[in-house]
């Protein structure tokens, strides 16, 4: 009777070290996510200012950046593993540009989905 007790307690042991373990995992995956997808916004909008100032007006496209060679393809969402997700922000009429931006197309890119990050905020807002 004394070696099942001793048996039951060590598969809980391990079980609960394994959910333990599983979630730092979870969390370090969840981290690692969310630095590529910051990195891949920057990227992004570094490209759209780039082009930008290089064409005197905004890519009407994420597209139009990868076919004029400021990125080398449209980077996968790290959550939802699509590059469709992307949603682009365009001028709006009351935004004052420079003279030589004025001309309509994307300033501006955010994350579609509407989940919200480990420090509390959506990430469509970052």
């Amino acid at each position: 009777m004394k070696r099942f007790f001793l048996a039951t307690a060590c598969v809980m042991v391990a079980a609960s070290m394994f959910f333990a373990l599983l979630r730092v995992y979870k969390i370090h995956v969840l981290h690692a996510n969310e630095a590529l997808l910051e990195e891949d916004l920057r990227d992004m909008r570094h490209a759209i200012r780039k082009y930008t100032h290089d064409k005197g007006k905004g890519p009407q496209t994420l597209n139009d950046l990868v076919t004029a060679g400021y990125l080398r393809a449209i980077p996968k969402d790290p959550f939802t593993h699509s590059s469709d997700t992307w949603q682009t922000q365009p001028v709006q009429d009351d935004v004052l540009t420079p003279s030589t931006e004025t001309a309509l197309g994307i300033t501006d890119v955010k994350r579609g989905a509407s989940q919200t990050s480990s420090d509390g905020t959506a990430y469509s807002s970052w």
